[in-house]
């Protein structure tokens, strides 16, 4: 049961081959460059297959599948990516057809979130644990949830966009269409462009000048914390989670800060046992993508349940 894990973001396509145990045998990176085009990605994309592939020594007849996790909006069941916002320009460009043609084998296609997730809920941080919840921060913030051991959909087989929960009627505006949502506040790209208004380099110099006490640094650190806190709020009591699980590039180090201000946010809370839910980092760190997008191209998480 041998797959091939595609991981979309806003500014890297994380690859790797997946063995049944969900072990990463190789991985591969190359970054989006949304702004060339669709086909440029997608012949860049097979290109990278095609070396891991021959890397593996993985034969015609070996490949199970391909699955691809991609930040949103996307259609899986159409196999459509939808985001112009954060990959410029890629709107309604099927990524599935030229894969499953060119490889003739299964393609599926996943919301990254959505694919991170099922890699957690598979062999990570939220095995064996119902309901669960994963943010992951990145370039942007996405959101998924797993209930029954079935990724959570709403009408039309939509994803739930949790990165765009209003925190802060003030906010910065959003393309989503709402000022102050999580994503506005406490993505990746938010803190680094507040940043960069405030005279720091990137982010980990924001959250560095921070813990040394400086006054700016402190408000942004401050407004993005405060958000993620605000959101945990409304999911806790939206979900009632076993798990909410933190990922994302942003989390490899921040974790331990933004945990700490959802935690506190919770602890005057009545309506929930604070002894079922535990806020927890990501087991599978970058790996998360690729190892949930291989495990649902065996189970497409549309129609099958994802968890063993």
């Amino acid at each position: 049961m041998r797959a091939i894990g595609v991981d979309i973001g806003g500014t890297k396509i994380a690859l790797g081959a997946v063995d049944a145990e969900g072990n990463v045998v190789l991985r591969a990176s190359l970054p989006t460059e949304a702004g060339l085009g669709f086909p440029h990605a997608v012949d860049r994309v097979c290109r990278a297959i095609d070396g891991i592939l021959e890397q593996a020594g993985w034969g015609a007849g070996e490949l199970a599948g391909i699955g691809i996790g991609c930040a949103g909006p996307v259609d899986p069941r159409l196999g459509l990516i939808n985001n112009p916002y954060t990959l410029s320009g890629w709107d309604r460009c099927d990524i599935v057809t030229p894969l499953r043609e060119r490889f003739s084998v299964p393609v599926h296609l996943e919301n990254d979130a959505d694919a991170a997730l099922v890699g957690e809920c598979w062999i990570g941080a939220g095995r064996g644990c119902d309901p669960v919840v994963m943010l992951t921060f990145g370039t942007g913030v996405g959101g998924a949830a797993m209930i029954g051991g079935r990724i959570l959909r709403g009408a039309n087989g939509e994803h739930p966009e949790m990165g765009h929960v209003a925190v802060k009627a003030d906010g910065p505006e959003c393309y989503c269409g709402i000022r102050g949502c999580l994503e506005s506040l406490a993505s990746g790209s938010a803190i680094a462009a507040a940043g960069t208004e405030g005279g720091y380099r990137d982010i980990a110099a924001v959250f560095s000048a921070a813990e040394k006490g400086e006054l700016r640094a402190k408000r942004i650190s401050e407004r993005a914390l405060d958000a993620a806190a605000t959101a945990a709020w409304t999911l806790f009591h939206s979900f009632l989670p076993q798990r909410l699980i933190l990922g994302g590039g942003l989390m490899e180090r921040l974790q331990g800060p933004f945990a700490a201000a959802m935690n506190r946010r919770l602890q005057p809370a009545t309506q929930f046992s604070h002894s079922s839910f535990a806020i927890v980092p990501a087991a599978l760190g970058n790996d998360a993508g690729i190892v949930g997008a291989a495990r649902i191209c065996h189970r497409p998480s549309h129609s099958t349940k994802t968890q063993s």
